[in-house]
């Protein structure tokens, strides 16, 4: 079930929902995930913290597997046990010595522990505790009426303060992981001087978690300044040329932690790994063979050793998982490649997809524009033949009330002479209390006249409203003649004129 096959159709709908949400917090890939989830009875929590914390054995498993492999007795043979060769029988020897884990250790401040008393303890100490309030509430009182007893307490109680105070001196001040790091690093150059060891800059913690990321071996060097060999150890072994050339070898992967068994960290730590000697270097590393998230400790160093010893103890646990790091961290490499290639191709998909929408957008505006473009062109030609036929309809609606021409000439007619924008020069006249109107509407609808076109069935266009395109103008001097305030032709331009016809533009203003 957990090859390199995987179907999410053969789990539940609860078993997919625990393996997509361990895989987004972990990042490993379903093959290895799917073992872990089933020893954690598919619970995400416990399969989380099985995978950063490591996974411990499991006593059932080991007890059921050891039943299943041990031989069973013939079926007509009987034994008899003594005592004896009860307390002599020994185990069968195992293929393989199994490491201890190394768990990730979270240090705790001792600000942030709470102790809190039995509730047993503390129904015992309640008579205590009233009788010590009774006795401090009459020691007030006796203060008040005696003022010099305060004085004399205060030389006692000003010493007692005094010791605490020398015996406080003597702890650490408690700081956070990467604190307490650069702590020991700044005590340890001050105390050795400069050195090349490159040491990890933060918490256990992190350092842990950074090692079971990269598949690396992470070296702990704990130290006990209050202990004789400390100094010799770093002098001579931890600081020597040859463990210093082969813990800053980058083909050993190794990364370097060190702290002070005075800090709680570095205390904890030394608890976790069974440290039993100062000084003391444990390399822990990812053990696959136990689970795929155990930490064990694969090498423990204690005590005061030369620098040939410490190198060969260290190339001997590398050396022996080396081979199965190398092959996750192929493995992983593999599968990173795959998950890049597989974005790669996701994320072309998505721009390919991107493109076409976009392609279809611009086509989109494209034939909208064009659309939008035709429509208008279609209203303009429209309205443009609207205008034209009301516009030769109202020319046959005004030409049939234009007055006809007078047939004598006396004080109350005006001649005038009228030079059309064809050349045309036509001669008419018009009696002089005739509006000005009159004389434009006769150029307006003079075409109509001189084809003799009038019909008196013409009417007038229902909402259109006639305006002159043209204005007439009397040329030396330059006059312009137009219908502000509709005034009659002989005030206008007297008994006779020469006028000329100019047309009017959108633009023109005079």
């Amino acid at each position: 079930m957990a090859g390199d096959d995987f179907d999410p159709s053969q789990f539940s709908k609860n078993q997919q929902e625990a393996l997509g949400t361990y895989t987004a917090v972990t990042n490993q890939e379903p093959s290895a995930a799917i073992p872990l989830l089933e020893r954690s009875q598919w619970n995400v929590q416990i399969a989380i913290a099985k995978f950063f914390d490591g996974e411990a054995p499991d006593p059932v498993e080991e007890a059921r597997a050891s039943l299943a492999s041990s031989p069973a007795p013939p079926p007509n043979s009987s034994r008899q046990e003594t005592l004896m060769n009860g307390f002599s029988r020994s185990p069968r020897p195992s293929n393989r010595v199994r490491l201890d884990a190394a768990p990730r250790i979270v240090p705790q401040s001792e600000s942030q522990q709470v102790y809190r008393t039995p509730f047993i303890l503390t129904v015992f100490l309640t008579p205590f505790n009233l009788l010590y309030r009774l006795l401090s509430g009459s020691l007030g009182f006796l203060a008040y009426l005696f003022p010099f007893l305060p004085r004399l307490l205060s030389g006692l109680a000003g010493s007692r303060a005094q010791s605490h105070r020398q015996r406080d001196t003597t702890r650490r001040r408690p700081l956070n992981a990467q604190d307490t790091a650069a702590r020991f690093l700044r005590e340890f150059e001050d105390e050795y001087g400069q050195h090349e060891l490159t040491f990890f800059s933060d918490g256990y913690a992190q350092a842990y978690d950074l090692a079971k990321k990269d598949l690396k071996f992470l070296l702990v060097v704990l130290l006990s300044p209050e202990h004789d060999d400390t100094s010799t150890f770093v002098r001579s072994t931890l600081l020597s040329a040859e463990v210093v050339n082969y813990i800053n070898d980058p083909q050993n992967k190794i990364i370097l932690w060190g702290g002070s068994v005075q800090d709680s960290e570095a205390y904890q730590v030394s608890n976790a790994l069974n440290c039993s000697k100062f000084p003391f270097a444990a390399v822990v590393a990812h053990t696959l063979e136990d689970s795929s998230t155990s930490m064990s400790t694969v090498a423990r160093i204690s005590g005061l050793v030369p620098p040939s010893a410490f190198v060969a103890q260290l190339r001997s646990a590398i050396t022996q998982h080396s081979a199965a790091l190398d092959r996750a961290r192929a493995s992983r490499t593999e599968q990173q490649a795959t998950r890049n290639l597989r974005e790669e191709q996701n994320s072309a998909y998505e721009r390919s997809l991107a493109q076409d929408r976009e392609r279809a957008r611009q086509r989109r505006e494209e034939e909208e524009a064009r659309s939008r473009v035709e429509r208008e062109q279609k209203t303009k030609a429209e309205a443009a033949e609207l205008a034209i036929r009301n516009l030769e309809q109202w020319r046959r609606w005004r030409a049939q009330s234009i007055a006809p021409e007078p047939l004598a000439s006396g004080d109350d007619i005006t001649r005038v002479s009228i030079r059309m924008t064809s050349g045309e020069r036509v001669v008419r006249k018009f009696r002089v209390e005739a509006d000005m109107e009159d004389l434009y509407a006769f150029v307006e609808c003079y075409g109509i006249l001189s084809r003799n076109l009038t019909s008196d069935k013409a009417v007038e266009p229902q909402g259109y409203e006639h305006k002159y395109r043209f204005r007439l103008v009397s040329p030396m001097p330059r006059t312009v003649h137009d219908l502000t305030g509709g005034d009659t032709i002989g005030n206008k331009i007297g008994r006779s004129a020469n006028l000329l016809v100019e047309p009017m533009y959108e633009d023109d203003d005079t």
